[in-house]
């Protein structure tokens, strides 16, 4: 199973992808705050298959945060289970949304990028993880060839 990955994907340009949703295997969404140099980040992801917590797979939305004021990170927490629910499981600095809802769609990836920008102040970059699309599919899906970091392996 061939795996692919695009990134450096801005909001504007995932907004039009139209690719198989059921190929998706992970996003993330890495909001930077100016300046760069700080290094104060959220990145915001999904793994089809759960995240590791422990020793199990924990399926929804999660977050991570990088020099973000902690008395901040209600606001981020709130602001994503306002929009998919969840049971708020907090390890190190990653914040699981326990069976939240899940989103694959470009759009709805695109859409939730750009509130993230507008409501935390930041800088969105959108990576986005698929298997076995054909490269016709690729194509077809609007996906730039040269944002394509093809990964090795089966």
């Amino acid at each position: 199973m061939a795996r692919m990955r695009y990134w450096k994907i801005t909001p504007d340009e995932a907004e039009g992808f139209t690719y198989d949703e059921s190929k998706l295997l992970n996003w993330e969404i890495k909001c930077v705050r100016e300046p760069e140099s700080e290094a104060q980040f959220i990145g915001v992801f999904m793994f089809r298959k759960g995240t590791a917590y422990d020793y199990e797979s924990v399926k929804g939305i999660c977050y991570f945060h990088n020099n973000i004021d902690r008395k901040e990170l209600p606001s981020i927490t709130g602001f994503l289970q306002g929009k998919f629910n969840g049971k708020e499981i907090e390890k190190g600095d990653r914040i699981f949304l326990k069976d939240s809802n899940e989103i694959y769609s470009a759009k709805d990836i695109s859409n939730l990028a750009k509130e993230i920008q507008t409501k935390f102040n930041t800088k969105a970059i959108i990576s986005l993880e698929f298997e076995d699309l054909t490269p016709d599919q690729l194509k077809e899906a609007g996906l730039p060839e040269a944002k394509l970091l093809p990964i090795p392996g089966k």
